[in-house]
């Protein structure tokens, strides 16, 4: 059974022997320099195990868990918590509501600086993700998937480098390039939404709908946090994660009730929609969708093969020669049944580059060869280039 990893340190170096004079023997200074190459070793032994440290279960917060490891060995965001380079963004912030990034951050501290392999309480930061969002007040289960989009909701309204977000004119930028337009609409995302949750985080989707009547092509696009992929349906046990996105970008027919009204034409027409990646974030979150939308009545178990290293995505760029090459870093899991299920994560440590499983409490090490499994759920990716 593999053990729990822990660092053991002595509690007192260990007692040298007396130093006698004798061929062979080692002298004096030889002695001291292997005890201080012990020290080393050991202080060493103790960088390594920064952030390797479990959070202890409230009561079915295994989600909650779940995601905070899996935000823990985001690098950057991290070291923006280590180095309290967010408190700059709160004090450039006029609103009094800080409690949740501020607890958030002293979270990611204490994983990251115990000298102590004990499990951490999140109960502080508990009870803050709770008044910014009442529906996790208790103590049930809740979706991995839905917790993250909240708390990183909550966390940019924190450190939104916006205080005072500006009237919004309506714009027509129909007349430009498609290149330029979402451009354009980016920078007038960024005139309101402004952190450094989104510099990580948020990307940009483009959304085409062409009219079968006349041709013509209208163009929307919208900010992403995150991708809720469908898991492709191929009446095997297994699909790939390029199955799922290339489900996820096909051109759909909306017809019937669905048809919109064509803005050329001004007449509602069967028009085909589809989907592709404008701006990749340096953050990649891939939501499978193992659960249906109706009361979340059913789960698919379907394993679904994702790369680990060099996941490539620019078939599904709005444009040519962009960088969307992916590294996996952190899974969260979930397993049993939408009745009785239980989250956990697998990260990759961003100092040593070693797989770990946490489970509540505990860590373990693990081999990278078991991080695909069919409980994944959410997965994080970072984009090669900012690695």
């Amino acid at each position: 059974m593999r053990q729990s990893y822990t660092v053991t340190v002595p509690e007192e170096p260990p007692a040298a022997a007396p130093c006698v004079r004798r061929r062979g023997s080692m002298s004096g200074s030889v002695l001291l320099s292997t005890f201080v190459g012990l020290l080393i070793n050991q202080a060493k032994n103790l960088k390594s195990s920064q952030g390797l440290v479990g959070l202890k279960n409230l009561g079915n917060t295994c989600f909650m868990n779940s995601i905070l490891q899996c935000l823990s060995n985001t690098h950057n965001l991290r070291d923006y918590c280590l180095h309290n380079a967010h408190r700059r963004d709160l004090n450039n912030n006029s609103r009094t509501n800080t409690a949740l990034m501020e607890e958030f951050a002293k979270l990611m501290q204490t994983l990251w600086t115990s000298s102590s392999s004990e499990a951490v309480s999140p109960y502080e930061f508990k009870t803050q993700i709770q008044r910014y969002a009442p529906r996790f007040v208790g103590y049930n289960q809740q979706d991995a998937q839905e917790f993250l989009r909240f708390l990183l909701d909550g966390l940019h309204n924190e450190v939104n480098r916006v205080t005072v977000r500006p009237r919004a004119p309506v714009e027509d930028f129909d007349y430009l390039p498609d290149e330029e337009k979402g451009r354009k609409m980016w920078s007038k995302y960024l005139e309101r939404e402004d952190s450094k949750i989104v510099d990580l985080f948020v990307g940009q989707l483009k959304s085409s709908l062409t009219c079968s009547h006349c041709g013509s092509c209208s163009t929307v696009f919208d900010p992403f946090w995150d991708l809720s992929l469908p898991i492709a349906k191929k009446g095997y046990s297994e699909v790939s994660l390029m199955d799922c996105m290339r489900l996820f970008t096909k051109e759909d027919v909306l017809d019937g009730d669905e048809k919109p009204t064509c803005y050329k034409c001004k007449a509602r027409r069967r028009c085909t929609k589809k989907f592709t990646v404008q701006k990749f974030p340096k953050i990649l979150v891939l939501h499978l969708k193992r659960f249906s939308e109706a009361r979340r009545s059913s789960k698919l178990s379907t394993f679904v093969n994702f790369p680990i290293k060099d996941l490539d995505l620019r078939e599904f760029a709005s444009e040519n020669s962009i960088n969307a090459v992916y590294n996996l870093y952190a899974v969260s899991n979930h397993s049993g049944t939408t009745m009785g299920g239980h989250y956990t994560a697998y990260c990759c440590n961003p100092s040593s580059g070693e797989w770990f499983t946490f489970n509540d409490s505990r860590v373990m090490p693990m081999s990278s060869s078991q991080v695909r499994s069919s409980d994944a759920y959410v997965l994080f990716y970072q984009l090669a280039s900012s690695s």
